[in-house]
């Protein structure tokens, strides 16, 4: 009796000591995604945000590879249910949700000087995407490196070498992008790109060079062409909004101070970073063909993606987007 008496005693002391170690008021938030952990994401985007509010007593613990969720594009809708608290994912996984925010990713909608980050958040901040982030607090909202051609032996040089094709793309504005070269997009998460490339079910990738890296396309691409004006892949970290209004002042403060242009500008930053190191890597490789198309090769695929960009514009009466965006 005195022997389990010391030991419920014991037990209640230590939790007692535990719960003394953490701040007042402290909060742990849930933050959800489906790469792996050693993925861009990490170390651009997830730990300056997690040190950031760690003195405002908010710890942030990471679910990768899809625990709360395999499927990345119900992302969104597991933030907005409470599954958790925060989440990484991709705009053009639900282009319809998105098709503001996608204008930022067609060919030529991005003016040569400027950040996608700030392209997207100028248009938030005047207020003409709020309503496609409904029932969150978007954290950071940026836009990839350029999108380039990954190709397992077929080499880019024209658009006449996409007649045909199967090209993977991620959204609704790199699938338009290559419809007007000639080739047929198929649209997939890019967990998936490794093994359809590898068997044949696609020709071809249309992506940013960072997840080249990220998800070792490098294994079965062997053929890369950069330059062409082909667009850019837009994500998001967005926050549970009711969440967000549960913290502390305090808290909030903490949020505040990195969410939006500071944490985007990190994030893109890092993926401009990562695609020019891998790259390099792929450019020492013998065994690949990595082609930079001078600028007539160049313009000869902006003939016909560039139009793409008026016509969706048009289409979905987004003049106003695209110039706030532009910073007209």
């Amino acid at each position: 009796m005195i022997h389990a008496r010391f030991l419920r005693t014991a037990a209640t002391a230590v939790a007692l000591a535990s719960a003394a170690a953490l701040p007042a008021g402290a909060e742990t938030l849930k933050f959800a995604h489906w790469v792996p952990p050693a993925h861009t994401l990490t170390k651009s985007t997830i730990e300056p945000l997690q040190a950031a509010v760690a003195d405002a007593g908010i710890e942030i613990e990471v679910y990768p590879g899809g625990e709360l969720g395999a499927g990345p594009l119900e992302q969104y809708v597991r933030v907005v249910q409470g599954v958790a608290d925060i989440v990484w994912g991709l705009q053009g996984y639900t282009s319809s949700q998105f098709q503001k925010t996608m204008v930022s990713e067609l060919p030529g909608a991005l003016p040569e000087g400027m950040t996608g980050y700030d392209a997207i958040w100028n248009a938030y901040d005047a207020g003409l995407l709020s309503d496609e982030f409904p029932g969150t607090k978007p954290l950071a909202l940026w836009l990839s490196e350029p999108n380039v051609f990954i190709m397992k032996d077929i080499d880019v040089r024209k658009p006449e070498d996409l007649q045909g094709l199967k090209i993977r793309v991620s959204g609704s504005a790199a699938a338009a992008a290559v419809e007007s070269l000639g080739a047929t997009p198929v649209q997939m998460p890019a967990g998936e790109i490794y093994n359809s490339l590898q068997t044949g079910l696609i020709d071809g990738v249309i992506t940013g060079a960072s997840a080249i890296g990220d998800f070792k396309l490098d294994e079965v691409a062997n053929s890369y062409t950069l330059n062409a004006p082909l667009g850019h892949i837009s994500f998001y970290v967005a926050m549970n909004r009711a969440k967000y209004e549960s913290l502390t002042e305090e808290q909030r403060a903490a949020i505040d101070a990195i969410a939006g242009r500071p944490l985007s500008k990190s994030a893109e930053e890092g993926w401009n970073a990562r695609a020019l190191q891998v790259i390099e890597e792929i450019s020492a490789d013998d065994g690949n063909t990595v082609y930079t198309l001078t600028d007539d090769e160049r313009d000869a695929f902006a003939e016909l993606t560039y139009p793409v960009m008026e016509q969706v514009v048009a289409d979905g009466g987004h003049e106003n987007v695209l110039a706030v965006m532009q910073g007209q």
